[in-house]
């Protein structure tokens, strides 16, 4: 894994080959589902966990540039899940009937145009397969910033994916969210008590972002232990509008506070460091 010694001070330029993602996806459930010509001119039906990437991002820093490439005229039922990840929307219609829309052409030249206007992007993510985005890899390496991909594996050109500093498929992110969802209901029940009417507690909200801020941290740096200050930055990030005391606690140290049982806590180098039990 990738290590960050200025994490907070440079920010991350997502950018989506969108409609890529989305085929990929189709073909792995069924060959041929999207790449019939009829098939992709027609609505489509969700299948991009729009969020699972976006927290990915987040992971590396603050989120500077969230632009996604696609023909959306047939893509409006992701609407909620763009909107809610603020991700700027980049409309390109086919030129001819090859229905190819030149996203990994533009997404190129706009990644290069912002690494050279911004000094601040420390981390460029690509979400796409193609080989097409080797040469761009090869720029933004040079100008001395991190590359992430992000493809599904199927549709995922080896030689790209090798290209980037770090590659991530999006299978794994998916496995991954389910797995840390599944946890608490995999835990082995006490046979003693009888089987309750009362329907099951509702997950508290702040304790679900807190977990989800730690294990995306620890992802990031191939390392269960976080620093305890790079908690509440990660949880900004993940929700601008989170607030503690929403959530009955006074401030963010009383919320990590009311949540010992969760972690484990120990000195650090220049701060606390915990993970979770």
């Amino acid at each position: 894994m990738l290590k960050r010694d200025s994490e907070e001070e440079q920010s991350v330029a997502l950018y989506w080959d969108f409609e890529n993602l989305h085929a990929s996806l189709c073909e792995s459930r069924q060959e041929g589902s999207y790449s019939k010509q009829d098939n992709r001119f027609k609505v489509q039906e969700p299948l991009v966990d729009v969020q699972a990437v976006v927290e990915l991002a987040a992971s590396f820093g603050p989120i500077a540039i969230n632009r996604a490439y696609c023909n959306w005229q047939y893509f409006g039922r992701y609407r909620d899940a763009l909107l809610q990840s603020a991700v700027e929307l980049i409309q390109l219609f086919p030129p001819g009937g090859s229905a190819k829309n030149g996203a990994d052409i533009k997404l190129c030249l706009d990644a290069m145009e912002d690494i050279g206007r911004f000094s601040h992007i420390g981390t460029v993510i690509i979400v796409g397969g193609d080989s097409d985005f080797m040469p761009v890899s090869q720029k933004v390496k040079a100008a001395g910033r991190t590359l992430i991909g992000v493809g599904a594996r199927k549709a995922t050109n080896r030689h790209w994916a090798k290209s980037c500093h770090e590659f991530r498929y999006y299978e794994n992110l998916i496995e991954s969210e389910v797995e840390a969802a599944l946890v608490p209901a995999l835990a082995p029940a006490d046979a003693a008590q009888p089987p309750s009417a009362e329907p099951a507690a509702r997950p508290d909200p702040a304790a679900e972002i807190f977990k989800r801020a730690i294990r995306l941290l620890a992802e990031t740096k191939g390392d269960a232990w976080v620093n305890k200050g790079s908690i509440w930055h990660m949880i900004k990030r993940l929700d601008s509008t989170f607030d503690p005391k929403e959530h009955g606690h006074a401030n963010f140290r009383a919320m990590v506070k009311a949540f010992d049982a969760m972690v484990e806590v120990k000195e650090g180098e220049s701060d606390q460091v915990v993970r979770l039990r």
